[in-house]
C-alpha cells in the first residue's frame, strides 16, 4: 500500500488512527504497537496464518472414521457444558468442555490450565476445535488439548453465523495473538472483527504498488482485492491469488532493493586493479601438503579475474566447514600484498581470529609477509606496536576482531577486506571497515551453506563463487544420538579413540540468556570429567571468558596433543582445525540451532581418519518422534529439535542441513535479516516461493536497467511505494 493522490492516505497515521477503527478502543491502541499494529495498514496486512475450510470440517458424528488419521481435524459446535473433575487415581484436576453439532456430541479435555480454561468459555459460544481424536474407557471419541479458535459468542449478533456459513462453503481466517492481545479480547474472533470492519472503512483508500504491465504480466490482482481476499476469501481460488499477489510485491520490493544496491556499486568509480600475477601465491601453492580441489581452483580463477579489473571487487565465498576457503581467501590476500596494499581480515570472535591468524602465519612461514593481530584482550604495549605497523604499513596482513574498525585503527594502504563469517557482523560494521581504505576489494566468507538460488537473492548485490567440494582423502563423519542413560557407552568410546592417539571434544552449549549458569555447570562437568569420567587423561577447558593468551595456550596445546580431551563452550564453533581430533560429544544438542551444530561437526573429520560426532539429547522421546510415535504430544519447541537431530543423523550435506534450518528458523534468523537492512516477508518464503522469486527478481533487474529513475508514468506507483518504504536501505548498500 503506498501514497496516492488522496490526501486521506492509509499510511499516513495521522488522519487514520488505529482507535478510531469500530472495534478498537484506546486500550487496544496501546498494546497492538508491541505486536508492530501502529496504523490501519500494518492491521490490514497483520495476514492469517491459517484458515478453516468447509473441506477440512468434519460433522461430530464422523470422528470415528478418522482415529487414526496423521493430521489434526476439527469440527465446529456450540458449546453445552463445562464441568471440572477430579481424577481418581492421581486426584488431579481436570476441564471438560461439551461441544454439540446438529447431530452429536463432543467432550474436549484439558489436564493443565485447569483454573484459566473454566473461565474461558459461555455456554452457547460458537467454536472451531481442531485435534487428533482419540477413544475414551467407554468407547466415546473425544479430544485431549485440542486447539480452539471461537467464531461467534452466545450473545452476539454482529458477526456472520459461520456454522451456517460452512454449508455454503466459508472460509474463516485464523489469527495469531498472545495472552496480552487475548486480554484486551483480540484473540483470533476478535482480529476477524476489527479486520473486517477496517476493510469496510478503508478498502477503497488501498493503492496500487506495481505497474499495470507487470500485474497483467503475470496475471496478478490489483493490490485492494488482495488484501481483501487474503483475509476474507470467498473460495480457495481466489485465496491463492490473493497470497500470489502480496507474496510477488514482497519479493519484488526486496530484488528492486538490491537491484538498486548493485547498480550503486557498478557506478561508484574506478577501484583497483590488482597485478595478474603473483610470486608469493604460486610460492604458497607449491608449498601446501595437499592439492587445491577444482572448486577451490574455480573460484580462485573468479576472485583473481575481479581483482585484476578496476570495478571494486563485492565477492561472496561460501563453502561447507572444510571445503578450503582461508587458503583460496590467502591467495588474494598475497595478490593485493604483492601490489603493495595491505589486507584487513575481520572475524567474529577472538578465538577465530586467533585461530586465522596461526593459519595464516603457518601457511606464510618463510615468506616476506609480516601477519599480525588485533584483538581486544591483547596488552596495551602489544596493541600500539600492533596499531604503529598497520598506520607504517609495515602490517602487510592484519587478522583482527570488531577492534579492526575502532577509531584508533588506521591504514596505511588497505586494498583488500576479508570478513568471515559475515552473517555476524551488522551493516555498519562492514562498511566501517571498508571505510578504512579507498574503494577496496571485499571479500565476504561465510560457512554457513546457502543455496545458489537464495544466496544470489539475498546477496543480489554481490557476485557468488561457491566451493561445492570437500578435499579427496576426506571421509564423511558419522553422527549419531544418544540419551543422557547411554552416556557412559560413549564417554568409553572416546576412552578407546583417545588410546589410539586420537583426541576428541566434549562441548557445552552456552547461551546468552543463562550464560553464567551455563558456564558454571561446564566448568563443574569439567571437574567431574577429568576427575571421575577421564582420569588419567589429560583433559583441558576452553571457554569465552577466558583470557586472549589463555586460551592460545590451551589451544597450542591441544593442538600440540598435550590435551587429549578438550572441554569447551560454543567458542569452538567455528576455526579450530586439528586433524587428529575424531570424536566430537555435544552435550545438551538439542539446545543448539542446526547450523551450530554442523558447524561444531566441522571441527572434526578434518584429517583422513574416521571421525565421529555424537549429540546427547535429553530427551526420551527422540527415538518415538523417529518411529513415528507420540508427535501429536510433541510440543513445537520439542518437534523442532527432534528435526534437528534427525536432519544432523541422516545428512552431512550442508546445503540440505541449510534448507532444513531456513525452513524451522525462516528466513529473517538464517540470513540476519535484522542486520542487513533488509525488509522482513509477512507472506512471502525464499524457501517455497522461489519459482515466484525468480519472476519477480527478473522484473526488478529489468526494471531498473530500463528504467532506473523510475519516470515513466506507468512506474509511479511503483517509485511511491519504493520510496516510501525501501529507499532509506539503500544507503548501505555498498556493503550489504
Amino acid at each position: 500500500m503506498n501514497r496516492t493522490s488522496s490526501p486521506k492516505q492509509l499510511s499516513r497515521p495521522p488522519e487514520s488512527p488505529l482507535q478510531y477503527v469500530k472495534g478498537i478502543g484506546p486500550k487496544r491502541a496501546a498494546v497492538l504497537p508491541a505486536f508492530g499494529i501502529r496504523t490501519i495498514e500494518d492491521l490490514l496486512t497483520y495476514f492469517p496464518f491459517d484458515y478453516l475450510d468447509r473441506s477440512s470440517i468434519l460433522p461430530i458424528s464422523g470422528l470415528k472414521k478418522h482415529l487414526n488419521t496423521d493430521k489434526p481435524v476439527t469440527v465446529i459446535g456450540e458449546v453445552f457444558r463445562l464441568e471440572i473433575r477430579r481424577a481418581r487415581r492421581t486426584n488431579r484436576l481436570m476441564f471438560f468442555l461439551t461441544i454439540k453439532d446438529r447431530q452429536d456430541y463432543l467432550t474436549c479435555v484439558w489436564f493443565e490450565g485447569v483454573q484459566w480454561f473454566k473461565d474461558a468459555f459461555e455456554v452457547g459460544e460458537l467454536l472451531a476445535v481442531s485435534a487428533f481424536p482419540e477413544v475414551d474407557k467407554l468407547g466415546r471419541v473425544q479430544f485431549i488439548h485440542p486447539e480452539f479458535d471461537r467464531l461467534k459468542g452466545a450473545m452476539e449478533e454482529d458477526e456472520p453465523d459461520w456454522g451456517k456459513m460452512f454449508n455454503t462453503g466459508a472460509i474463516i481466517p485464523k489469527y495469531s495473538s498472545t495472552a496480552e492481545l487475548t486480554r484486551v479480547g483480540l484473540d483470533s474472533r476478535g482480529f476477524r472483527r476489527i479486520i473486517r470492519n477496517a476493510l469496510k472503512t478503508h478498502l477503497p483508500r488501498i493503492g496500487e504498488t506495481l505497474s499495470r504491465d507487470i500485474l497483467e504480466r503475470h496475471g496478478l490482482k490489483g493490490m485492494a482485492l488482495a488484501i481483501e481476499q487474503i483475509h476474507f476469501p470467498s473460495d480457495t481460488v481466489n485465496l491463492e491469488a490473493a497470497r500470489r499477489r502480496l507474496k510477488f510485491d514482497e519479493l519484488f520490493f526486496l530484488q528492486l532493493m538490491l537491484a538498486y544496491r548493485k547498480r550503486s556499486l557498478e557506478g561508484e568509480g574506478n577501484g583497483i586493479a590488482f597485478s595478474s600475477k603473483s610470486v608469493l601465491a604460486r610460492q604458497l601453492v607449491e608449498s601446501l601438503p595437499f592439492t587445491l580441489t577444482k572448486a577451490q581452483r574455480k573460484v580462485l580463477r573468479e576472485i583473481a579475474a575481479d581483482m585484476q579489473s578496476a570495478k571494486t571487487m563485492n565477492r561472496l565465498l561460501q563453502g561447507d566447514v572444510g571445503s578450503g576457503k582461508t587458503i583460496v581467501a590467502l591467495m588474494a590476500m598475497l595478490v593485493a600484498v604483492e601490489s603493495g596494499y595491505q589486507v584487513a581480515l575481520m572475524a567474529p570472535t577472538e578465538i577465530l581470529a586467533e585461530q586465522h591468524y596461526r593459519t595464516l602465519t603457518a601457511h606464510l612461514k618463510g615468506l616476506p609477509v609480516n601477519v599480525r593481530l588485533l584483538v581486544g584482550g591483547q596488552r596495551k604495549k602489544l596493541r600500539e606496536d600492533v596499531l604503529e605497523d598497520i598506520r607504517s604499513g609495515r602490517a602487510h596482513i592484519t587478522v583482527g576482531t570488531h577492534a579492526v574498525i575502532e577509531e584508533d585503527v588506521g591504514f596505511a594502504r588497505l586494498g583488500l577486506v576479508v570478513i568471515d563469517e559475515q552473517h555476524r557482523f551488522g551493516v555498519m560494521q562492514r562498511a566501517t571497515l571498508r571505510e578504512k581504505g579507498y574503494r577496496p576489494d571485499v571479500l565476504v566468507m561465510t560457512a554457513t551453506p546457502i543455496p545458489r538460488t537464495l544466496a544470489l537473492t539475498l546477496y543480489g548485490d554481490l557476485d557468488v563463487s561457491v566451493i561445492d567440494e570437500l578435499p579427496a582423502n576426506r571421509r564423511p563423519i558419522k553422527t549419531a544420538v544418544r540419551t543422557e542413560s547411554q552416556k557412559e557407552r560413549v564417554f568409553q568410546f572416546v576412552r578407546e579413540e583417545v588410546k589410539r592417539g586420537r583426541q576428541a571434544y566434549v562441548v557445552f552449549p552456552l547461551i546468552e540468556e543463562s550464560e553464567k549458569v551455563d558456564l558454571k555447570a561446564a566448568t563443574e562437568e569439567f571437574q567431574r570429567l577429568r576427575t571421575e569420567v577421564f582420569p588419567g587423561f589429560k583433559i583441558g577447558l576452553l571457554h569465552g571468558r577466558m583470557k586472549s593468551d589463555e586460551k592460545e595456550a590451551v589451544m597450542l596445546k591441544f593442538q600440540a596433543g598435550e590435551i587429549q580431551i578438550l572441554t569447551a563452550t560454543t567458542v569452538i564453533e567455528v576455526g579450530i582445525d586439528i586433524p587428529n581430533a575424531t570424536v566430537m560429544i555435544i552435550e545438551n544438542a538439542e539446545r543448539f540451532g542446526l547450523s551450530q551444530l554442523h558447524q561444531l561437526r566441522g571441527r572434526v573429520g578434518r584429517g583422513a581418519d574416521q571421525s565421529y560426532c555424537i549429540l546427547i539429547a535429553d530427551y526420551g522421546w527422540f527415538d518415538a518422534h523417529r518411529k513415528g510415535k507420540e508427535v501429536r504430544e510433541l510440543q513445537v519447541e520439542r518437534r523442532d529439535a527432534a528435526v534437528r537431530l534427525e536432519t544432523m543423523v541422516e545428512t552431512t550435506d550442508g546445503f540440505r542441513i541449510a534448507e532444513v534450518d531456513l525452513q524451522l528458523r525462516g528466513p529473517g534468523e538464517f540470513f540476519g535479516t535484522r542486520q542487513s537492512g533488509l525488509p522482513q516477508f509477512k507472506i512471502a518464503s525464499l524457501v517455497t516461493d522461489r519459482d515466484l522469486l525468480a519472476l519477480a527478481r527478473t522484473e526488478a533487474f529489468t526494471l531498473v536497467g530500463n528504467d532506473p529513475q523510475l519516470r515513466d508514468p506507468a512506474h509511479v506507483p511503483i517509485r511511491r511505494h519504493f520510496e516510501e518504504k525501501y529507499r532509506g536501505a539503500l544507503g548501505l548498500g555498498d556493503v550489504g
